[in-house]
């Protein structure tokens, strides 16, 4: 999992692939809740890149993906947004919203 503070282009927008970012803050209670979650797919999926966005150090690019409530998770292709949902997902719910799209992306190494 990539923290993505300094180099959003570079990581999401630029990346040839699938990419998710979770844009959190450290204040934030369900933030705190979803991270070991994130964390825990992150080291599951290989095949897709997770990266985190603290919103209190990145105001500008929040807004420029409207991002209005978090946390928010953004999942790109090849830099382009093709899905966002808004608040708290659990380790299933976080599985099911990446393949919705790709069932057979998703590898578990448990």
């Amino acid at each position: 999992m990539i923290d993505i503070n300094n180099n959003f282009n570079e990581e999401v927008l630029n990346n040839k692939g699938l990419t998710i970012v979770d844009f959190w803050a450290p204040w934030c209670g369900p933030c705190k809740i979803f991270g070991p979650i994130f964390e825990e797919a992150s080291e599951d999926l290989k095949s897709v890149k997770f990266c985190k966005l603290n919103v209190d150090l990145n105001h500008d690019i929040a807004k420029e993906n409207g991002v209005m409530s978090i946390p928010t998770i953004i999942l790109f292709k090849d830099g382009k947004e093709l899905k966002r949902h808004i608040g708290l997902l659990d380790y299933e719910e976080l599985k099911k919203f990446i393949t919705e799209l790709n069932p057979k992306s998703w590898t578990v190494y448990k």
